[in-house]
Formats: C-alpha cells, sequence, structure tokens
C-alpha cells in the first residue's frame, strides 16, 4: 500500500502531513540551548564571552548587542551589560537592541521589551526570560 492510501485510510490527507511541521515550528518557545548541553535546559543558560575576540568586539561599546545561544547580550547607553532571551514572546521571532531607545524591540509586530525583560508594549503580553551578567575583567558571564 502507498503511504498516500493508507494516509488516505485513516482520514488524513498528505497534504497534513507535509504542512503539520510548518505549523508546529511557529509556536512560541522561549527555551533556549545551554551550550555543549545538545539539548534544552528550561531556560537555564551558563556561557562566558571573552570580550578581547573580534566575535564579541562589538560589546565594548555602548549600544552594541550579539546573539548567542538563544540569548540577547547587550551593553546599555550607560555601559551596563544585559542579557534577555531572544525569542519574541508574541510568536518567537528574533529580537533586536534598539540601543537609542534601551529597548530590545521585535521588526515583525512591534512589540518591545525593556531592560529587565518586561513587555513596554505589544502585542506581546508576556515578559522575557532575563539572564545575569557578571564582567570579571574582559570575561562577561551570562547565567540564570
Amino acid at each position: 500500500m502507498k503511504r498516500d492510501d493508507f494516509l488516505t485510510t485513516l482520514g488524513i490527507s498528505a497534504a497534513t502531513v507535509f504542512f503539520v511541521p510548518f505549523l508546529v515550528s511557529c509556536s512560541k518557545s522561549n527555551s533556549v540551548v545551554a551550550p555543549g548541553s545538545g539539548g534544552t535546559v528550561g531556560g537555564a543558560i551558563d556561557f562566558t564571552l571573552d570580550l578581547t575576540s573580534s566575535s564579541n568586539a562589538v560589546l565594548n561599546s555602548n549600544g552594541g548587542s550579539l546573539l548567542k545561544t538563544g540569548v540577547l547580550v547587550a551593553r546599555t547607553s550607560s555601559g551596563a551589560y544585559v542579557a534577555v532571551a531572544s525569542a519574541c514572546t508574541h510568536q518567537g521571532f528574533t529580537l533586536i537592541f534598539d540601543s537609542t531607545n534601551n529597548i530590545m524591540h521585535c521588526d515583525n509586530h512591534g512589540s518591545n521589551f525593556g531592560l529587565t525583560g518586561a513587555v513596554v508594549n505589544g502585542p506581546a503580553t508576556v515578559a522575557l526570560k532575563s539572564y545575569n551578567t557578571q564582567l570579571t575583567g574582559t570575561m562577561l558571564r551570562v547565567f540564570g
């Protein structure tokens, strides 16, 4: 029996089987993958960024930001380091750091989040997961 015939006997069309994985991938999710874990770890992360490395150098200037392991790490206009989950809680789109206004912004639907992850305006209604940062010399640890 062909796969299409089998699915039809179950009352499922081949189109349904094809499109369901795409619909599932659009779900809201804020889980992040811990470095080296190979899997999701309930939002708990712990990694260190060497600020002397060229790949992290953007964080040496106020207003700089980067994405790392599902986390948006930014240096505010006043020089403080902040880290929040990088996925908008509305529909999971990747956020950007708006250094002029010191907010995390979603270009897709306009949600904005404060430096602690609190919702500034929607459509998002749920705050972002916020992480601790600790600077020791030129090493920035992000954890929580």
